[in-house]
């Protein structure tokens, strides 16, 4: 019965979001789906805090137990380059990869050199919206766009510079061409770890949701979905 109610909802609630064009920006949700389908059976899936880590839980098709390491509730950014580093740690085998934000990777990105002075060669795949998303998004849909300390620039930092100068490899990608080249590039180093700087739509937001002090029954699902506009 309880299964039978999550398809339930499932069906009454896809997700959904629109493909990117083909010069971009890119759609968080699609480069997530591309990195999972180029990627081999058990790889383990860490993610930092916010929209990222909501779209990296969605979109990520997990099949085996152990394989998707996050902070859950607490709300630590910052908490997912640490913990691939110590799920290929404990994990050599593996692929892993951590999902993460532009946010959160400013954290802790300096675990990098960790990373690289340890031979513990994981993936980063950074959804680079140029904000804080997850605070933006509450800002422009509860409190009427009134923006506050959301901006962070999408060309500041450098990361392809900044994993370089850490002894990594950085990638970058605005486009679904760039983003399947990156994606592959990245699947070939397997010595060192590499960071990829996907380009992302600022404007798109975590589908469904619920408002704080409302219903479950009060889901809110893409615009669209919703016969609106975008």
């Amino acid at each position: 019965m309880w299964w039978k109610e999550i398809r339930t909802w499932q069906e009454r609630y896809p997700l959904f979001y629109e493909e990117p064009e083909a010069d971009g920006p890119l759609r968080p949700q699609y480069v997530v789906e591309a990195i999972a389908k180029a990627a081999p059976a058990g790889t383990i899936v860490a993610a930092g805090v916010g929209q990222h880590q909501m779209w990296a839980s969605q979109y990520w098709p997990f099949e085996e137990p152990g394989t998707w390491v996050n902070s859950g509730g607490a709300g630590t950014m910052g908490f997912g380059v640490p913990a691939a580093i110590g799920a290929k740690v404990g994990r050599p085998d593996r692929t892993v990869w951590c999902i993460d934000g532009d946010g959160c990777f400013q954290m802790t990105a300096q675990e990098l050199v960790t990373a690289r002075a340890e031979g513990i060669p994981i993936k980063v795949a950074i959804l680079n919206n140029a904000y804080l998303g997850m605070v933006r998004q509450w800002q422009e849909m509860f409190y009427d766009e009134r923006y506050s300390e959301v901006y962070l620039s999408a060309d500041l930092p450098d990361y392809v510079m900044w994993a370089e100068a850490m002894g990594c490899v950085g990638l970058r990608a605005h486009n679904v061409k760039e983003m399947h080249e990156a994606i592959a590039k990245a699947n070939s180093i397997n010595d060192v770890p590499v960071v990829i700087d996907f380009r992302t739509d600022s404007a798109e937001k975590v589908y469904p949701m619920v408002a704080t002090g409302t219903s479950n029954d009060d889901i809110m699902v893409h615009p669209i979905q919703r016969g609106e506009a975008r």
